[in-house]
């Protein structure tokens, strides 16, 4: 008996023991502590090293490298020949007209039915770069009288060309809004787009006209 009593003490006492500890260690954690991972933070070099996949292993001989090297360089060979494939497809779509291609500012049917206007149309506001070309030279002149009048035609033209404009614009809004009664259309910015397409010359024009000077547009 009195080893039994012994034997129970001893394991009442080990028990005691053990939530002290239990108690003890509990108390020793601070209140919102986070334990450790028990291994460092990966680099991030490391870890976009396993997002990519494994790494080749590097090359063994020369040859191997100077293949590798090949192999690279006839890779981005081929993506620049696929890309410029793409920007000569592209470019062809957009002289063609079509929508999907072209910039924001000159998709939809309202933008095309303008450019047939002006298109349909010779007119003075085409000689506008030329103009240019013509009053930079003629302020390179030695001359003075080639300069006057080379500067006072070109302010005549002007002239004309802002009127041209004017009216160009009118005509234009006028008849964008008969055509699409039920579209949104501002003045101004129908009589730009008409005055910038009817600037350039006819072989720069993007996207290439669909009509000929002279033909009827409904």
């Amino acid at each position: 008996m009195r080893v039994r009593f012994l034997r129970r003490n001893s394991a009442d006492t080990t028990d005691e023991q053990v939530d002290d500890d239990a108690v003890t260690v509990g108390e020793s954690v601070p209140k919102g502590h986070t334990p450790g991972k028990g291994r460092p933070t990966p680099k991030r070099r490391e870890a976009e090293g396993r997002k990519r996949g494994p790494v080749a292993p590097p090359p063994k001989t020369t040859r191997e490298a100077m293949r590798r090297a090949r192999g690279s360089k006839e890779e981005r060979k081929e993506l620049s020949a696929q890309r410029r494939e793409q920007r000569v497809e592209q470019r062809r779509r957009m002289a063609e007209g079509d929508d999907r291609y072209l910039m924001p500012r000159d998709r939809g049917p309202v933008k095309a039915y303008v450019r047939d206007l002006v298109d349909s149309r010779r007119n003075l506001l085409g000689l506008f770069m030329p103009l240019a070309i013509v009053v930079f030279v003629s302020l390179l002149a030695q001359s003075p009288m080639v300069q006057y009048y080379a500067t006072l035609i070109c302010l005549v033209m002007l002239v004309v060309m802002v009127a041209e404009a004017v009216l160009n614009g009118r005509r234009i809004l006028r008849k964008v809004r008969a055509k699409f009664p039920k579209e949104t259309v501002r003045g101004a910015s129908i009589g730009w787009y008409s005055f910038v397409r009817a600037t350039q010359l006819r072989k720069l024009r993007i996207p290439k006209p669909r009509v000929s000077p002279g033909d009827t547009v409904a």
